[in-house]
């Protein structure tokens, strides 16, 4: 008996040493988590383990349950899924960084001094380049002429793109270095004439009259720019983002800093459309890393509303001489989506005015015919005839659409689309309603990069300033849930993911954001002021 009571210590530390808890590497506890799962649930912890979500539920359960390497006490801060941008320019954004920055110049004048700035620091560069002028944030909305950019900059050539994306500003040293004259044409483009000269403004796919001699960075500058684009993008609770129109040599340089565990984040890759990039994707069929998806071809229906490149059914109000035009012909479009449902790639087509989204909607609806799984989206959706709406719903097309446009555009598109037709633009709300689901993205740099202006912009219909007071149409507001889905599960959704993110569920990758405020409750004003303390992949913080 005194030999069993001298033992009994010991057996005691023997079994308190073999628990019975599951293991993990991460328990992050005391938090408000909103799951974004099917059910909208909230948790207060969850438990992580090799970069997924083992667990979800509440703090005292999964003590009980789970023995963490690590733990996380979160002070009652809230909790998102990593937010998902499905349409944006991850290169784009990167190589705005280096070049001058003309977002919300309020002039001509302005634009002239943001370069000579940028100049006196880059003094070695070939060419000026800049982007973000917008012609619409100026007195005196006409396009500009090259007369001043000439003499701020006769002796090196200068490039500046249109916030857009879809026009380029130049002076006559760039028009002489690439022989653009009145007589340049390329179809579904426009070189902009004044008394029967080009005023500097070219349109769409005559911007590449210009681009052909623009010296392009190689592959080490790209590495550079990708990794300066991730460090934005992760300090603003991005955790997958997209590329909506590379190439194949880009997508391979994404997929070895991935590889070399330099990019962390996330991609969705879509494809440049062109015939040795659908001959060579076409053969190797779709492809899926972890952290990489090419799954998707970008194509190009018409330009943007802003420089009068999108394609309308009836001309613009403020320039009845023209209706836009289409990048492409219908020809060429009805056979490139062709040879895209003959394979296993999703079709993702930019439309923006309202002939553009009728073409690509009848065009996806004969070939998709009825429900589907196979996710075809149209990029944008901004203008949309009242009798176009129904076939999202009929042909299960998503639209994947950026909130902050129509903040940004509200000051004229009614000028450009009279105030009828400007009913059917930005219409998210009525968007949703066809299939239940929206995506939003930002589409950057052509917006801000920040996920949370473009949930603001969904809810509240204002801007920065919190204007219009009453919201811009605000028939088509969208609710916090549904805005907070629609950038993360339904983003993912749209591009094939949401079994592996977009909610905050068991199996899950371990993708999460905590901010400084919760988005769900604070009032619309505070939104745009809240502050991301942490970003995680895969449960690694990243930021």
């Amino acid at each position: 008996m005194k030999r069993l009571l001298l033992l009994f210590p010991a057996l005691l530390t023997l079994l308190s040493g073999c628990s019975s808890k599951k293991k993990a590497d991460l328990f992050v506890k005391n938090a408000h988590v909103y799951t974004a799962d099917s059910s909208f649930s909230v948790a207060d912890a969850f438990v992580i383990k090799d970069g997924k979500f083992l667990a979800v539920g509440s703090a005292k359960t999964l003590a009980n349950e789970y023995e963490a390497d690590s733990t996380v006490d979160l002070g009652g801060q809230p909790v998102y899924p990593g937010f998902y941008d499905p349409h944006s320019h991850f290169l784009g954004l990167g190589q705005v960084l280096s070049q001058a920055d003309l977002v919300g110049a309020t002039s001509y004048n302005e634009v002239i001094e943001r370069l000579k700035a940028f100049y006196q620091k880059h003094p070695d560069v070939l060419w000026l380049t800049g982007r973000g002028w917008d012609q619409n944030d100026w007195d005196e909305k006409t396009f500009p002429t090259k007369e001043k950019l000439d003499a701020a900059f006769p002796n090196i050539p200068v490039a500046l793109m249109r916030v857009d994306g879809h026009a380029l500003f130049v002076n006559s040293k760039a028009l002489r270095l690439a022989q653009v004259t009145a007589g340049s044409k390329l179809p579904g483009g426009e070189v902009i004439l004044k008394n029967g000269q080009p005023t500097g403004v070219l349109v769409d796919n005559a911007m590449q009259l210009i681009k052909r001699v623009l010296p392009q960075p190689d592959l080490n500058d790209k590495a550079n720019m990708l990794l300066a684009a991730q460090k934005v993008c992760l300090s603003l609770g991005l955790t997958t983002i997209s590329d909506a129109g590379i190439s194949p040599d880009e997508i391979n340089l994404i997929d070895s800093l991935q590889k070399a565990n330099k990019l962390k984040i996330r991609d969705y890759a879509m494809i440049s459309l062109g015939e040795p990039n659908l001959n060579y994707f076409l053969k190797r069929g779709p492809f899926q890393t972890d952290r990489l998806t090419v799954k998707a071809f970008k194509l190009y229906a018409d330009g943007a509303l802003g420089s009068r490149g999108a394609c309308l059914r009836r001309p613009y109000s403020d320039r009845p001489e023209t209706g836009g035009f289409l990048l492409l012909g219908p020809a060429e479009l009805e056979r490139v989506t062709k040879l895209l449902y003959a394979s296993n790639f999703q079709a993702n087509t930019h439309c923006i005015g309202d002939s553009a989204n009728h073409l690509m909607l009848d065009l996806y609806g004969k070939l998709l015919k009825g429900h589907n799984d196979r996710r075809w989206r149209i990029e944008h959706a901004q203008v949309v005839s009242p009798d176009d709406f129904w076939k999202f719903g009929k042909y299960s097309i998503i639209p994947s659409v950026q909130p902050t446009h129509a903040t940004s555009d509200m000051y004229w598109a009614t000028d450009r689309l009279g105030p009828i037709r400007v009913k059917g633009a930005y219409a998210f709300k009525d968007l949703m309603k066809q299939n239940g689901l929206i995506a939003f993205g930002s589409d950057f740099p052509v917006e801000a990069v920040n996920p949370l202006f473009g949930f603001h912009s969904a809810v509240a219909r204002q801007d920065a300033k919190n204007f219009p007071s009453g919201g811009y149409q605000m028939e088509n507001a969208v609710d916090r849930k549904s805005a907070l889905l629609a950038m993360t599960r339904w983003a993912a959704y749209a591009c094939f993911e949401d079994h592996l993110r977009g909610s905050i569920a068991p199996g899950k990758q371990a993708d999460f954001v905590i901010l400084d405020r919760d988005i769900m409750t604070v009032p619309n004003p505070k939104i745009r002021q809240t502050k991301v303390n942490q970003t995680w992949i895969g449960g690694e913080r990243v930021y």
